[in-house]
């Protein structure tokens, strides 16, 4: 895919799985939400979760975005690198102003994406990840057979 294709498709697509590596080196994977700012994966996971534990010990993680039933419609983007926190832990209603500031454009998009309104809602559960993909690869095979 192109970076235009790759921006499309991430901001359409509304479900990605998210591979962990746990303690005793098995992998855990599992669905979740997520926003795509054009430069970085936002991911908004329960704080209370294997998936975020298995962050906070080592924060390397692999995401595949993708699309598609039959072998000639098959779309995805997968994304390696280390995620960061970003804002509260977990992510209050009521949150404090500067730790709110870097969180506002993925919180529209979450909001806009998930509910078609323009009001995040924290429910005190969940915190915000951010990957800024150290490799991202994409594949198209719709493209195959033109």
């Amino acid at each position: 895919m192109t970076p235009a294709e790759v921006d499309e498709f991430l901001g359409g697509e509304r479900t990605c799985r998210v591979a962990t590596c746990g303690a005793d080196g098995r992998p855990h994977v599992a669905p979740l939400w997520f926003v795509w700012d054009g430069t970085s994966l936002w991911l908004n996971s329960l704080v209370r979760s294997q998936r975020w534990t298995d962050l906070a010990r080592d924060p390397r993680v692999a995401v595949v975005v993708d699309a598609g039933v039959g072998f000639a419609e098959l779309r995805g983007v997968e994304l390696t690198g280390s995620v960061e926190p970003v804002g509260e832990i977990p992510r209050q209603a009521e949150p404090h102003r500067e730790l709110a500031a870097e969180l506002a454009e993925p919180e529209l998009l979450f909001a806009r994406k998930y509910t078609g309104g323009d009001t995040f809602h924290a429910d005190g559960r969940h915190g915000w990840l951010r990957l800024t993909p150290e490799k991202l690869t994409s594949w198209d095979f719709r493209k195959m057979t033109r």
